[in-house]
C-alpha cells in the first residue's frame, strides 16, 4: 500500500476507492471500533490493513480466497474481518453521510445540483437498484432469484447530482423489481401522501408560461410515473415515426 500510494497514486485510489487523506481519515474514525488487543501469543492485525482489505473487498469483489494473496492474511480471517469492518464503518458514518434532506430548503439545494450540474431543474435525486449477488440462503426457495438469472438482494439507492448516497434500502429479495421494492419503502409512502416535506411546485426556470411544475426523483422505466417520480417515456407499442419524434422532442 506504501509503494503503491508514493509511486502511483492513481493505482491507488482504483485499488481502495479513496485518496489516501481519506483513507486515513476512515482509518481513524474507525480505530475504536475495531482496534484488538495485542496477545502473548500474536500482536492483532492493525486497523489500516483491516480497512484497506475490506475497501479493496468492496471495491473489486474478489473473493476472500483472492485477497489473501494480496494482502498475506488468510482466506478465513478475512471473512471475519470484512463484515466486522464494515458494521463499524455504518456505525461510524451512517447518520452524516446517509441523510435524506428533511426540509424543503435541504430539497433544493439537491435539485440544485441538478439544474447546475446535468441541467434538469426540479430533479431531487436519481433513483435505481442494484442486484447484489448471493448463496441462495436456506429454504429461500427462487424467492431470490433474478431475472439475471442468479440469486440477489436488491439495493435501492437515491444519489444526488454528484453521486452521493442520500437514501438506501437492502432488504428486499431478488425477484422483485425496482418499482416494487420503492413502493415499500417509507420514503415511498411519504411522497405518496406528501409528508416528505419536498419544496412547493414551482414554474421551470426561464418559462414563460408560469405553470408550477413539482419537485420530483428521477427513475428508469422499471418504476411508475407519478408527481413524484419523473421516468424516460418507455416508447413500447409506438411506430417507428412516433419513436422519432419521442427522441427528437
Amino acid at each position: 500500500m506504501e509503494e503503491l500510494v508514493t509511486e502511483n497514486p492513481e493505482l491507488y485510489r482504483n485499488f481502495t476507492r479513496t485518496d489516501r487523506d481519506i483513507f486515513s481519515e476512515i482509518v481513524e474514525r474507525v480505530k475504536p471500533c475495531i482496534q484488538k488487543k495485542c496477545t502473548f501469543w500474536r500482536e492483532p492485525l492493525t486497523p489500516g490493513l483491516r480497512v484497506a482489505t475490506t475497501l479493496c473487498f468492496l471495491a473489486t469483489g474478489d473473493s476472500y480466497k483472492s485477497l489473501q494473496y494480496a494482502f498475506r492474511v488468510a482466506h478465513n480471517t478475512i471473512s471475519y474481518i470484512v463484515p466486522e469492518t464494515c458494521r463499524a464503518i455504518v456505525a461510524v458514518c451512517r447518520d452524516e453521510e446517509l441523510q435524506v434532506p428533511q426540509t424543503p430548503e435541504a430539497w433544493k439545494q439537491v435539485a440544485h445540483g441538478f439544474e447546475e450540474r446535468w441541467d434538469f431543474p426540479h430533479a431531487t435525486g436519481a433513483i435505481d437498484g442494484k442486484h447484489i449477488r448471493l448463496r441462495n440462503p436456506p429454504l429461500g426457495g427462487m424467492h431470490y432469484y433474478n431475472y439475471k438469472k442468479f440469486f440477489s438482494m436488491i439495493l435501492l439507492a437515491i444519489v444526488d447530482s454528484s453521486y452521493k448516497f442520500l437514501n438506501v434500502d437492502v432488504v428486499a429479495i431478488g425477484s422483485k423489481s425496482d418499482g416494487g421494492v420503492f413502493a415499500q419503502t417509507c420514503l415511498c409512502e411519504m411522497l405518496a401522501k406528501q409528508e416528505a416535506t419536498l419544496p412547493q411546485p414551482e414554474a421551470l426556470p426561464d418559462a414563460t408560461n408560469g405553470v408550477p411544475v413539482d419537485y420530483f426523483l428521477l427513475g428508469d422505466d422499471a418504476f411508475p410515473l407519478r408527481n413524484y417520480l419523473m421516468k424516460p417515456c418507455p416508447k413500447r407499442g409506438l411506430s417507428k415515426e412516433k419513436i422519432y419524434c419521442t427522441t427528437t422532442d
